[in-house]
């Protein structure tokens, strides 16, 4: 299973969990690549002073080497976001944001699990009364209605897309959209209305959201409005695919070997709840790329 679009491992998330995670599996001498964007590691910009044998290290160099190791072993990378999780039979499929389409035997996930907010008046007020941060978990109960999608990159446009064939109206709010050509010629091919340049600056409703304002002063008619800031959110891709979360609906459950109640998919860091700390994430993402690793060679 060594073809341009086929992998025996993939590992969604270039942070410290999924990194480690792709120098043990591909030490078992397997096909393994690693989704995701560097950068948005929240040890990317972060200084170690904590980690055994390591004291006031940059989180940014400890990243670059770690993929160098990974690469050194054979694991592929690509820089780009996921857009859809599905299964084929005993193969996991995987699309991304520049209209790439992967398979796999085996799934780490390993993205950490920070939600963004837009931080502005009505967000907090009115979450869950048409304030929503998931197109795919709530976009049916917007059938046919006007709604606003909010962010910049591919997960905003992404949604915004989906929502064309739901709701009635869709508007996009991006400052700076920043995602492939390939979603950009689907978007403008597209009934999305985009407001390029543009940020909320309140969200408006009593006990449900009825209209957004602009920073320019414009109001946007709305029932729902859907922050999607950053990459897809990984655990609303992974509960689709019928992973169990913990009580309270925030992290992913595993067991000691990092194998989640679906057969072929692992997970690994801050994903699996706290602590947060690097020693944690690259001790669950060594013990996730062996399992895995050894789950694929089985099939």
């Amino acid at each position: 299973m060594s073809d341009n679009n086929s992998y025996e491992v993939i590992v969604v998330g270039a942070g410290p969990a999924g990194l480690q995670a792709a120098i043990h599996a591909s030490r078992k001498k397997i096909s393994v690549l690693v989704l995701g964007k560097a950068h948005k590691s929240s040890l990317f910009k972060a200084h170690v002073e904590n980690l055994c044998s390591l004291f006031n290290t940059s989180g940014k160099s400890m990243i670059e080497t770690g993929r160098r190791q990974a690469e050194n072993f054979g694991a592929r990378f690509m820089n780009e976001d996921i857009l859809k999780i599905s299964k084929n039979r005993d193969r996991f499929v995987i699309n991304t944001e520049n209209g790439s389409q992967l398979l796999c035997k085996a799934l780490i996930l390993a993205t950490g699990t920070a939600r963004n907010k837009l931080k502005v008046k009505g967000e907090k007020e009115l979450e869950g009364r048409g304030v929503s941060y998931c197109v795919d978990c709530d976009g049916n109960f917007y059938r046919g209605e006007d709604v606003a999608v909010v962010g910049d990159e591919s997960a905003a446009a992404d949604g915004a897309l989906t929502l064309v064939e739901i709701a009635g109206t869709v508007h996009l709010i991006c400052n700076d959209l920043r995602i492939t050509d390939t979603l950009l010629d689907k978007l403008e091919n597209s009934n999305v209305l985009v407001h390029k340049g543009a940020t909320v600056k309140q969200i408006i409703g009593d006990n449900q959201v009825n209209s957004l304002i602009l920073d320019d002063g414009t109001t946007i008619s709305a029932t729902g409005v859907f922050i999607e800031l950053g990459a897809k959110g990984l655990i609303e891709m992974a509960t689709n695919l019928g992973v169990a979360l913990d009580d309270q609906m925030r992290f992913i459950n595993t067991d000691k070997g990092q194998r989640t109640n679906v057969p072929g998919i692992f997970a690994a860091g801050d994903i699996c709840g706290p602590p947060w700390q690097v020693a944690k994430a690259v001790g669950e993402g060594c013990v996730a790329g062996l399992n895995a690793a050894d789950y694929a060679k089985k099939l």
